[in-house]
């Protein structure tokens, strides 16, 4: 099955700093019909305006991964660790018993970006963040690895996650067309960050957001130039 969310139909909130769409119930929007997809319960679609963010809050036992589509965020936590991510480039937190983190927006235009947290296997485990550049010009055409669990992608330079899920990226040019292969009872939720798509079939505008459940191969057609964030989750 693929169904497809446009990005009018997502929930939304906005104030003086912060535009967000919400692909999940999030906060205080809620929808009994969109909850998560296994695992994966968060996907926000975050614009941060310039000298603004989030400021030190706390999170416990989730798998938070931040992947920057333009401008740059800067993370700092309780830990003593700070970073600076860019566009293309992702982030990796594991809440695990408890960490307080901030993140905001240093740079002279807004910042955008996906915040996407799953539900790690299991819980308690040490707090962490680590970050990785994964130029866009780079990743021409196919699908990579960008932060994962699974067994087959642990010698891979991925980004490390505690949970039996990866999340993939690709930057495409009008035409190109990649395939994604789900083992049995896995699933994948797809955001053409940039540009459109067309999945098995059925068009994906821009940040509009399917979900593919039961359908073994993916072929994913940038119907324009496109960049594309996928989640495999069990």
């Amino acid at each position: 099955m693929i169904s497809v969310t446009p990005l009018e139909n997502l929930g939304r909130f906005a104030n003086d700093w912060l535009n967000a769409r919400y692909h999940f119930s999030f906060a205080n929007y809620y929808d009994p019909a969109r909850t998560g997809l296994g695992p994966l319960l968060v996907w926000n679609d975050d614009t941060i305006e310039p000298g603004r963010g989030f400021d030190p809050h706390g999170h416990k036992d989730m798998e938070i991964i931040t992947y920057v589509r333009t401008g740059a965020i800067t993370h700092q936590d309780n830990l003593g660790n700070t970073g600076r991510t860019e566009a293309g480039d992702v982030q990796v937190m594991s809440a695990g018993t408890g960490i307080r983190h901030a993140e905001h927006n240093r740079e002279d235009g807004p910042t955008t970006l996906f915040q996407i947290w799953i539900e790690p296997r299991e819980t308690g485990i040490a707090p962490r963040w680590d970050a990785r550049q994964f130029p866009k010009q780079s990743r021409g055409g196919r699908l990579d690895v960008l932060a994962s669990g699974r067994a087959e992608d642990k010698d891979t330079d991925a980004l490390m996650i505690h949970q039996d899920a990866a999340v993939l990226g690709g930057t495409l040019k009008a035409g190109e067309e990649p395939t994604l292969t789900l083992a049995p009872g896995r699933s994948a939720y797809i955001v053409p960050a940039v540009g459109a798509l067309t999945i098995n079939g059925v068009h994906a505008p821009e940040r509009s957001g399917t979900a593919v459940t039961d359908v073994d191969t993916i072929t994913i057609r940038a119907d324009t130039d496109a960049e594309v964030v996928i989640v495999d989750v069990p």
